[in-house]
């Protein structure tokens, strides 16, 4: 198939114009909000390993960990009984946003492909993949953790080679750039092909893993795409970010506010969410998530350059 990156973003932006502004309905505009709000709930990122400053990093790592013993020391059972109560707690918080994202991420797809304001019906009607796309974002925060760990505990062998004036430290320091650069850009193209599993899930009403192994298959097929569609990603989400950062100024931090943010800023999540389903439907009709719509129910015409959006649904 012919896979293209400016027609589905033009695509995209008629669309988003057709979703919220014609006709402009605030309450369409909450309820949708509520479901981008739902989409990106536990959507953090990691904070990046920083080693102290200063040449005598060893006895500064050594002096850490003597304090760290000396505090578990003088914190006695009952506080540290109090911090793993504290620690689960937060584990178990973490696992019920990811299970409120994952069933989240489906009513944003629905409310576009329907061009609706619902929450509870597609909440109850992809119940079933909405919870095997949660146990399949387990998974990737559990390897996304892993690789960072095993590369983290890389460094710190890293550093403490060069420490020791090791004849192999060079060796390993370069080693460890290589290693770092190619695991960001296995993360990044891992992330970029993780966004299509949903809406193949939308489309197919399959299990997570099936949808997963069908994307890398057929991106497989076009790595070309691929990797154009991740550079543009990355031109869009520093342009998003802009804007994001502008509107918070703008606003006085209202944007900063949870919800009202996300209500504020709708245009830009519809679009960057319509851009991929119309990026991934050029694929094949099997890609194409308004192409599982009952007779009836409109969407984006197969073969137009302007999609047409279903009627609102109240």
């Amino acid at each position: 198939p012919k896979i293209e990156i400016f027609k589905p973003f033009g695509e995209a932006f008629e669309l988003m114009k057709k979703i919220l502004f014609q006709p402009f309905d605030l309450g369409k505009w909450c309820v949708i909000g509520f479901a981008v709000f739902l989409t990106h709930l536990n959507g953090g990122g990691f904070t990046g390993f920083r080693p102290p400053l200063g040449n005598n990093w060893t006895n500064h790592v050594a002096s850490e960990r003597e304090d760290i013993r000396s505090i578990i020391d003088q914190l006695g059972p009952i506080w540290l009984s109090v911090i793993g109560v504290g620690i689960l707690v937060l584990i178990a918080i973490f696992i019920v946003l990811t299970w409120v994202r994952a069933r989240g991420h489906f009513v944003f797809i629905d409310c576009i492909v329907r061009n609706r304001a619902a929450i509870v019906q597609p909440w109850n009607e992809y119940r079933m993949e909405g919870n095997s796309y949660f146990v399949f974002l387990l998974l990737v925060t559990l390897v996304i953790l892993s690789v960072v760990a095993v590369f983290v505990v890389l460094i710190i062998a890293g550093v403490v080679l060069f420490e020791h004036r090791d004849a192999h430290a060079p060796v390993a320091v370069l080693s460890l750039i290589l290693m770092g650069i190619g695991l960001f850009l296995f993360l990044a193209l891992f992330g970029v092909v993780v966004q299509f599993v949903a809406p193949l899930m939308y489309r197919r009403r399959c299990k997570a893993w099936a949808a997963f192994v069908e994307i890398i298959s057929s991106m497989g097929k076009h790595p070309g795409p691929l990797m154009l569609y991740f550079l543009f990603s990355i031109v869009l989400g520093i342009a998003v970010a802009i804007v994001a950062f502008t509107a918070t100024c703008l606003t006085c931090c209202i944007a900063a506010i949870p919800y009202v943010g996300t209500v504020i800023l709708l245009p830009i999540f519809v679009f960057m969410q319509s851009f991929l389903l119309l990026f991934l439907r050029q694929f094949g009709p099997d890609y194409d998530v308004w192409g599982g719509l009952a007779q009836g129910e409109l969407g984006p015409a197969e073969g137009s350059s302007s999609p047409t959006p279903p009627p609102i649904q109240s």
